[in-house]
């Protein structure tokens, strides 16, 4: 994945050196992965630099020394933090590092190879921003944002890449073959845009107009208003999704949700119900209503959706 990528990457471009990286970017996300941790295991020395809210160029600058391995740029994916804040971009940060002959390196996190902002969501920096920012080394998740299987990308200049290659920790965390035929799947999509954003999972869910979300909304509602419908109070419900997988924290997608009520059954009762069958059902709770988030779901789940939680009513009535 992309830790692996960034152990890596570490590891090959400044063991035993110092990597230079902003206060504000020493980050957890899922899974208790912290950027200084993954740094210590890498063998290279941390250097803070700037404060949690402000970090300038010349933060960076005073810094550098003959011990100086890499100026490290860590994207924020999962938390913003506004207000009174400065930070130095990676164009910058580039010039600094051909300045001083130090290698800049992105880790981009999500991945994101598509212009979310035509879209209407939050600006993402995506994989071409960077390199053409001129980051040396570039890492970033195969899933996430660009849809494919878990795996850590690292793209960059020839001469960082060969030294990347060669590292012999780079044998003991490639990946195997079925999870590279999946990411080539996945690519050869976005050689099309309009393709990428049909076929591949996570961009039409994003991007999906809020109004086709409703018409699937509408027809999910009345296949399941066919099951026990005396005994089952359905409605349809204006809310929000998040992206979630350490992506866009702040922005809130208008979506349409299916409501459900059960006379003999807590929210909360049904909700586990449906979680704990064999194909499991993951919804929401609020308001003592179960919510399916219909943005997340595929007319081809219906079925499957009806079966569940016609098994669940009919086995507890029973």
């Amino acid at each position: 994945n992309n830790a692996a990528a960034v152990l890596l990457v570490l590891n090959a471009l400044s063991e035993g050196k110092e990597a230079i990286v902003s206060r504000g970017e020493l980050i957890e996300i899922g899974g208790e992965f912290r950027i200084p941790d993954v740094m210590e295991k890498s063998g290279a020395r941390l250097k803070e630099v700037g404060t949690t809210n402000r970090t300038r160029l010349s933060d960076y600058e005073r810094a550098i020394s003959p011990e100086t391995g890499i100026i490290l740029k860590v994207h924020t994916s999962n938390f913003r933090i506004m207000g009174f804040t400065e930070e130095a971009d990676l164009t910058s940060l580039v010039a600094l590092g051909k300045k001083h002959h130090i290698p800049v390196v992105d880790d981009l996190g999500s991945g994101c190879l598509i212009e979310l902002d035509r879209y209407g969501l939050e600006r993402e920096p995506t994989v071409r921003d960077c390199l053409a920012a001129g980051a040396d080394v570039v890492t970033f998740s195969g899933d996430k944002l660009l849809g494919g299987p878990q795996a850590g990308i690292i793209l960059g200049k020839r001469a960082f890449l060969e030294r990347i290659r060669l590292n012999p920790l780079n044998r003991a965390l490639r990946i195997d073959k079925l999870t590279l035929a999946a990411l080539e799947a996945t690519m050869v999509k976005y050689l099309r845009p309009a393709e990428a954003l049909a076929d591949i999972r996570v961009l039409r869910a994003l991007t999906e107009p809020v109004a086709d979300v409703k018409r699937r909304a509408k027809r999910l509602a009345a296949i399941l208003r066919r099951v026990l419908p005396e005994r089952l109070d359905i409605q349809l419900v204006t809310g929000v999704s998040m992206a979630g997988g350490g992506s866009l924290p702040t922005r809130e997608i208008p979506t349409l949700l299916v409501g459900l009520r059960v006379a003999f059954l807590s929210a909360a009762a049904l909700e586990e119900r449906l979680r704990r069958r064999e194909l499991p059902v993951i919804v929401r709770v609020a308001a003592d209503q179960v919510l399916l988030d219909v943005r997340t779901v595929d007319p081809d789940e219906f079925a499957e959706i009806r079966d569940a939680l016609k098994a669940v009513l009919t086995e507890h009535k029973a």
